[in-house]
C-alpha cells in the first residue's frame, strides 16, 4: 500500500490555478457591471454564482486535494467567491436605486388633475322630490298607487265629475290619442291631464278604507316657458274612510309641510272650486324664506313670495259625493279628502329654480349639484 502523495500541488489542478481563479472572478465582475437591468443581473448571478458556475465547480475540486493542500486552495477560491458576491450586491443596489428613480418619474401622478375624467352621475331632482314627498305619506301609513299615462277619458274626466262641456275637455287643453268621447258614449283615449284617474281606479279596485298617494307624469297642451311645460309631474293624495273631515285634511297637509320645510311652517285654506271636490280650497303655506316678515315691510322684500308671506301649494278638498258614487262608494257612509300639487313648482320653491325649462333640457350642469340622494 502506497503512502499519501504529500507533494501534490493544487496548482497542477487546472480549475484551481491562481490565474484561472482570477479569470473566473474577473468574468463575473465584468458580467455584473455590464448588466443594465435587474433581470440581466439575475441572469449573470445564476451564471457566475449558481451551482453550475465556474467558481462553484472549482470549489468542488478542493475535495479531491490532500489535506495539507486544501487550506490554500480553499482560501484562494473563497476570496474570489467573496469578491464576486460583494460586487453582485453592490450592483444590485445600484440597479434598484435606478429602477426606483425611474418609477418615480414614469409613474408620477399630478394630484392637481381631476381624479376621474368621467363625472359622477346624479339623479334627477324631480325624481328625488317625488320620492321624498311620497315617503312622508308612506310613513303615515299611506300606500303608493300608480296607473297608466295613456288613460280612458272616462277615468280622467267623467268619473271625476267633469261635465261634457268643461273647458278642460276641449282639444286645446288635452292630448287626445283616440278622439274625444263620441255621441254613442264610447270613451276617448287621452294622455292623462292629472294623476286623479289613479284615485278612481283605486276606489274601483280596492276594499275600503283607502289611503293612497299617487305620483306620476301628466300631460297638458301648455307652451314650454319659464313656468309651464306640456309634460310635468304631480303627486296627489286620496283618503276615503268613515268620518273623515276637513280637519283631517288640514292636519295631514300640516304634517307634510312641516316634514319638508320645517316644524315652524303653517298652512292656510282659501275657498276655491274643483269639480272633483266639495268643498274645495287652495292651500297655501307660510313662505319658508321670510316666514311672513316681508309683508308690509319694504325694507325686507322677499322674491320667493313677492312679499305676500304665503306660497300657493295646490288644490284640495273633500271628495265630491258624485265622484264617490261614480266609483261605487256609498257617500252616505264614507267621506274622503284629496290633495294635489305639481312637483316642478315644489322644486322651484325649495331650490329657487327660476326657469322650469332647466328641468327638462337634460343639461347635467343642472342635475349634478343635486347629487345622488336616495
Amino acid at each position: 500500500m502506497s503512502a499519501p502523495n504529500k507533494s501534490y500541488d493544487p496548482v497542477e489542478v487546472e480549475a484551481l490555478k491562481p490565474e484561472e481563479i482570477e479569470r473566473m472572478r474577473d468574468e463575473a465582475l465584468a458580467a455584473f457591471a455590464a448588466a443594465d437591468s435587474l433581470d440581466a443581473l439575475h441572469e449573470a448571478k445564476v451564471a457566475h454564482t449558481g451551482p453550475g458556475s465556474p467558481l462553484a465547480l472549482a470549489n468542488r475540486e478542493i475535495g479531491a486535494l490532500p489535506p495539507h493542500a486544501k487550506a490554500e486552495a480553499g482560501k484562494r477560491v473563497g476570496m474570489a467567491r467573496g469578491g464576486v458576491n460583494k460586487a453582485l450586491a453592490a450592483r444590485q443596489t445600484e440597479l434598484e436605486a435606478e429602477r426606483d428613480a425611474r418609477v418615480l418619474v414614469e409613474e408620477s401622478v399630478d394630484v392637481t388633475l381631476p381624479y376621474d375624467r368621467v363625472p359622477a352621475g346624479a339623479r334627477h331632482p324631480l325624481t328625488t322630490m317625488m320620492e321624498r314627498v311620497a315617503d312622508v305619506f308612506v310613513s303615515m301609513g299611506y300606500e303608493v298607487a300608480e296607473g297608466p299615462e295613456v288613460e280612458a277619458e272616462w277615468f280622467n274626466f267623467d268619473a271625476l265629475n267633469f261635465t261634457p262641456d268643461h273647458p278642460a275637455r276641449q282639444m286645446q287643453d288635452t292630448f287626445f290619442v283616440d278622439g274625444p268621447k263620441g255621441e254613442n258614449g264610447d270613451s276617448g283615449v287621452i294622455l292623462r291631464t292629472h294623476t286623479s284617474p289613479v284615485q278612481a281606479r283605486t276606489l274601483l279596485e280596492r276594499e275600503l278604507p283607502v289611503y293612497i298617494v299617487c305620483p306620476g307624469r301628466v300631460y297638458r297642451t301648455d307652451e314650454l316657458d319659464a313656468t309651464h311645460t306640456p309634460v310635468f309631474h304631480q303627486i296627489e293624495l286620496l283618503a276615503v274612510d268613515e268620518g273623515l273631515t276637513m280637519a283631517d285634511l288640514k292636519g295631514t297637509m300640516d304634517h307634510m309641510v312641516q316634514s319638508l320645510f320645517g316644524p315652524e311652517m303653517k298652512t292656510r285654506l282659501r275657498p276655491n272650486y274643483f269639480p272633483f271636490t266639495e268643498p274645495s280650497a287652495e292651500m297655501d303655506m307660510l313662505c319658508y324664506v321670510c316666514k311672513g316678515e316681508s309683508v308690509g315691510n319694504p325694507d325686507r322684500p322677499c322674491r320667493t313670495c313677492s312679499s305676500e308671506g304665503w306660497i300657493e301649494l295646490g288644490g284640495c278638498g273633500m271628495v265630491n259625493p258624485r265622484v264617490l258614487t261614480a266609483c261605487g262608494v256609498d257617500p252616505e257612509k264614507y267621506s274622503g279628502f284629496a290633495f294635489g300639487f305639481g312637483i316642478e313648482r315644489m322644486l322651484m320653491f325649495r331650490h329657487n329654480v327660476e326657469d322650469m325649462r332647466d328641468m327638462v333640457e337634460g343639461d347635467v350642469r343642472f342635475t349634478r349639484p343635486f347629487g345622488m340622494e336616495i
